[in-house]
């Protein structure tokens, strides 16, 4: 009887995904961060539902959505509170009002210029951006889905970085906003414990995505990252992937509110990129 409550229990755990819904947010094309843990929860089961910005990405993505048997996948600017609104009343409606999963990997903001030189010289424009688009949104979101996650033991999940906690020259506001975001974290989860909500961050190391390649010196700062971390290389698409599957799965059911680096252990470094 125990060798058979021990089989069911590995059966169950093959796949830690299978047949929980869920939102991913922010992917912007087969490069992303987004689209690489997307990929990883569609080989577990899950079921996915997207948004896409403009009609300028949708010729990106909505194939790689379509690739996966995506059954819903909507353009919503995430400022656009109406279309918001829409959205997310179709995906309702998707879903029979169930959804166990939230991906958050939406940043933005800064004007042009503003991820190079001085902190200082932000502009009050792209400061707000910043905190409404890397920030806002995810509190935005949860408020208007959380009803439908209550009880379901469901994860939260969004993308921080290291220039949250240290400064990283040419993140600049950004660093300031991922600050905001782990904080928003914290007090999120606080929030939605009782409702069996976890909430949670993860904070890749440096990753060559088409946001990244905004950042003033970021080869430079790429390369130095893979030959000073631990490691001796920065973190994978695949081992981002996988660490963010544990996070959104029933494997990490007494985590939350925390900030998870996988970056092969550059932050645990004292000193920071010059």
């Amino acid at each position: 009887m125990h060798q058979n409550k021990l089989k069911t229990k590995r059966e169950q755990d093959e796949k830690v995904n299978g047949g929980k819904k869920g939102l991913v947010l922010g992917v912007a094309n087969e490069h992303s961060i987004a689209w690489a843990i997307s990929k990883r929860l569609a080989e577990e089961g899950a079921e996915i539902a997207f948004n896409y910005q403009n009609e300028k990405t949708a010729s990106h993505v909505i194939p790689l959505f379509q690739s996966i048997d995506s059954p819903f996948y909507e353009r919503m600017d995430l400022t656009d509170p109406n279309q918001v609104t829409e959205v997310l009343e179709k995906l309702k409606q998707q879903f029979n009002g169930e959804l166990d999963f939230i991906v958050h990997a939406v940043a933005g903001g800064p004007h042009k210029g503003e991820l190079s030189g001085k902190y200082m010289e932000v502009s009050l424009d792209g400061f707000v951006q910043s905190m409404v688009i890397s920030v806002y949104s995810l509190t935005d979101i949860v408020k208007r889905t959380f009803k439908m996650m209550e009880g379901r033991n469901a994860s939260i999940l969004t993308l921080s970085y290291y220039g949250s906690e240290k400064v990283v020259k040419n993140y600049n506001v950004m660093g300031v906003a991922k600050a905001a975001l782990e904080s928003s974290v914290r007090y999120l989860a606080a929030d939605l414990g009782e409702f069996s909500i976890r909430v949670n961050a993860l904070s890749p190391g440096t990753v060559k995505t088409r946001a990244a390649s905004g950042i003033g010196g970021f080869d430079s700062l790429y390369e130095y990252t893979s030959q000073h971390s631990p490691l001796k290389h920065n973190a994978s698409l695949e081992e981002i992937a996988n660490s963010s599957l544990f996070l959104l799965s029933n494997l990490s059911s007494g985590i939350t509110g925390q900030t998870i680096y996988v970056d092969a252990g550059y932050s645990i470094i004292g000193n920071t990129h010059e």
